[in-house]
């Protein structure tokens, strides 16, 4: 396969996409459910448009809403900053602080917090063999019986963490959760631990409603490719890099793809989802009404560009991680291609059921998020050239997978199953109420 290089200089001179990813976050808040998310999804149907593609249109679907009011953390020596997880309940619980470190399964089972008020950081120690998701460590302290949970940052800079609780069935967790900096967490543990305190969360839990920002390009053909992003993000934050800048790339791509639409042997449709940060509710909708036997593959995009080197996870599919190393070949540009299962973004409701499918995000040091999920997941972090370069990395691999002699097998579910066991993740997903199998 040859990469004639007009499309390549064409998108690297582009606008498109760091112009869409500067309407996004200009919008502020794009919580699910919330008129934000919506105008992003007008704005991202409005670009697939302007790119040239076909049936564009916005496929709504009814939400469990959550609207942020105000959370306290009361202590004897005063109150402490803090912000309120989505799906929070609005609620107040009173109980001894317990500091539970990294949140680790075993130092649940170690602690007592019955009646108590969990302490937790956002990271897990360099040794520990998997990342322990927060919704794994908010579930862990449900179970032991604590009365509330506090998600400490592992983040220097004054940065409370956000992100949701809850689960499928039930959306609203069951207790009252906020997030709180680093050095707030810090002077916590040192000053509160033995404690009694106070956390608080005001909230408003309304029905509403999102949507999927849908589009096509290429062959009218049964099989198609997936290009996907969510377009919701987080409402304390403009939500550049989580997850402004995977949608604005895939507009990118679906624009560099318009200009190589005779080369698709297959349909490539573009998903930009709602109501991702609450539960992936508009991947799974969309995955609930899908053909899976008719999807060649999935490339989801979430949180690139922070990053200039792009990293591929490809869920134990080797003929992703082949095709994704032909590309790194083509152009002698580093992709790091990373075999293990992520439970966690919108290719997961596919990947869960054998679909293979790619999570792309731009490589960064260490683990956690960042500055995602805090006031700092701001523009002035990313870069237009990062943006482009990974768009026609990104566009010659969609190239490649749509290719009729490129095949990527499905696997069965009972080997992702049997591969989550294995890396210890089934144990959070079955507590989290997210084991499908």
């Amino acid at each position: 396969m040859t990469d004639t290089p007009l499309w390549i200089g064409e998108t690297f001179t582009s606008d498109a996409g760091w112009e869409h990813l500067e309407t996004l976050v200009d919008v502020g808040n794009r919580m699910a459910g919330q008129a934000g998310e919506r105008e992003a999804l007008e704005a991202t149907r409005d670009a697939f448009t302007e790119a040239g593609c076909r049936d564009v249109r916005i496929e709504e679907f009814d939400l469990q809403g959550w609207v942020r009011g105000d959370a306290t953390v009361e202590t004897p020596a005063g109150e402490r900053e803090c912000i309120a997880l989505p799906r929070s309940p609005s609620a107040s619980a009173t109980g001894e602080l317990v500091d539970v470190g990294a949140g680790l399964p075993s130092d649940f089972e170690e602690a007592d917090l019955d009646g108590k008020v969990a302490l937790v950081s956002t990271t897990v120690p360099d040794w520990y063999e998997r990342f322990v998701h927060r919704r794994e460590k908010y579930y862990h302290a449900v179970e032991a019986g604590a009365a509330a949970f506090v998600f400490r940052n592992h983040v220097e800079g004054c940065l409370p963490p956000t992100g949701s609780v809850g689960t499928a069935d039930a959306p609203i967790g069951e207790i009252p959760a906020v997030g709180v900096s680093k050095e707030v967490g810090t002077r916590l543990a040192r000053r509160a631990t033995g404690e009694s305190v106070t956390v608080a969360v005001d909230c408003e839990t309304p029905e509403t409603t999102s949507g999927n920002a849908v589009a096509e390009l290429g062959p009218d053909t049964d099989e198609e490719v997936l290009v996907t992003s969510h377009a919701d993000a987080h409402d304390i934050a403009e939500g550049a890099m989580d997850n402004g800048a995977g949608t604005a790339t895939i507009v990118e791509i679906a624009n560099a793809l318009a200009r190589r639409e005779a080369e698709l042997d297959t349909r490539v449709r573009f998903v930009a989802y709602g109501a991702e940060e609450v539960g992936l509710v508009g991947s799974t909708v969309e995955s609930e009404r899908a053909d899976h036997d008719a999807i060649r593959a999935i490339v989801n995009v979430d949180s690139n560009v922070y990053g200039r080197t792009l990293e591929l996870t490809t869920h134990g599919f080797d003929g992703l991680g082949a095709a994704a190393e032909r590309v790194a070949e083509r152009f002698d540009h580093p992709i790091e291609v990373v075999p293990e299962l992520v439970p966690h973004s919108d290719h997961w409701p596919f990947v869960r059921h054998g679909v293979p499918g790619y999570m792309v995000a731009g490589k960064t040091e260490g683990r956690g998020r960042g500055y995602g999920h805090t006031f700092a997941d701001t523009l002035d972090k990313l870069e237009p050239r990062n943006l482009r370069e990974q768009a026609i990395l990104l566009t010659a691999l969609v190239v490649e997978l749509t290719d009729a002699e490129t095949t990527v097998e499905p696997r069965p579910e009972s080997e992702i199953a049997a591969d989550l066991e294995a890396a210890g993740q089934a144990e959070g997903m079955k507590i989290t109420g997210d084991w499908p199998y």
